[in-house]
């Protein structure tokens, strides 16, 4: 194993001498830090969701706050799920990294993913023994775009999480809805209605721990809408995760 490791790093060092890997952010060639996709600067920029934090979408407050606190994102949500945590926010080289992966079929940044998850304090205690169910996309979408990238965070997210974390996948999409870019979150509740249902044979355990998963916190319209799914199939310990929010 040590052996197929250092083959391994001694490939990507040579490839990198060869082909230097280019910043996803400013496009600048990236030498040295500790991120393969983001140059040392932008890495820097990386603004992560450190504590205190909102306790609904995991935002960051400046400044002190009590535990519990709910931020201005979130005080017109009725969350269906218990607690949420996000890793960074969707802005500057963030946002590069969510859209690469997203929009670009860059699956190479899930490294830089994984690589940022330890920099999140209390992270890996969030995880740990959880069974992580990313948000479904339609077929139609995942045909389009060729995987889900929610459920690439989730089985990152599971890995980081050891033992006991695993990825599970109890619903589906059975509704093509339009993009929700640009919705408030009173049409993207409207426009979710009835938009994601129970497999067949799924079995939810109430004794264990979930955790919803998806790429971005926005409205929290998609994890409410799925969150609903889950408790009416008798999940009772229901949290969320995001990457990214914004």
């Amino acid at each position: 194993m040590r052996w197929a490791e250092a083959l391994r790093s001694w490939g990507r060092t040579a490839c990198d001498l060869v082909f230097p890997p280019v910043c996803v952010n400013c496009g600048g060639l990236v030498e040295g830090g500790g991120l393969r996709h983001l140059c040392p600067l932008c890495e820097a920029a990386v603004a992560l969701a450190r504590p205190p934090v909102c306790h609904t979408c995991g935002h960051p407050f400046d400044g002190d706050a009590p535990e519990g606190s709910v931020c201005v994102h979130c005080r017109a949500l009725v969350p269906r799920f218990g607690e949420g945590r996000t890793c960074v926010l969707l802005k500057g080289a963030g946002r590069a990294l969510v859209h690469a992966l997203k929009y670009h079929h860059a699956l190479h940044v899930l490294e830089d993913v994984v690589a940022l998850l330890p920099r999140i304090p209390g992270l890996e205690d969030y995880i740990r023994g959880s069974i992580l169910v990313p948000v479904p996309l339609h077929p139609r979408k995942e045909r389009e775009r060729g995987y889900n990238q929610s459920r690439m965070l989730a089985e990152c997210f599971a890995a980081f999480g050891g033992a006991g974390a695993r990825v599970e996948e109890p619903i589906r999409r059975v509704i093509d809805t339009p993009t929700q870019t640009a919705l408030d979150r009173r049409t993207r509740q409207a426009n979710l209605k009835n938009a994601f249902a129970l497999r067949s044979r799924a079995a939810i355990n109430p004794a264990r721990h979930y955790l919803l998963v998806d790429d971005v916190f926005t409205t929290g319209a998609t994890l409410n809408a799925c969150a609903v799914i889950l408790q009416r199939a008798g999940c009772v310990n229901l949290d969320v995760l995001t990457f990214g929010h914004g």
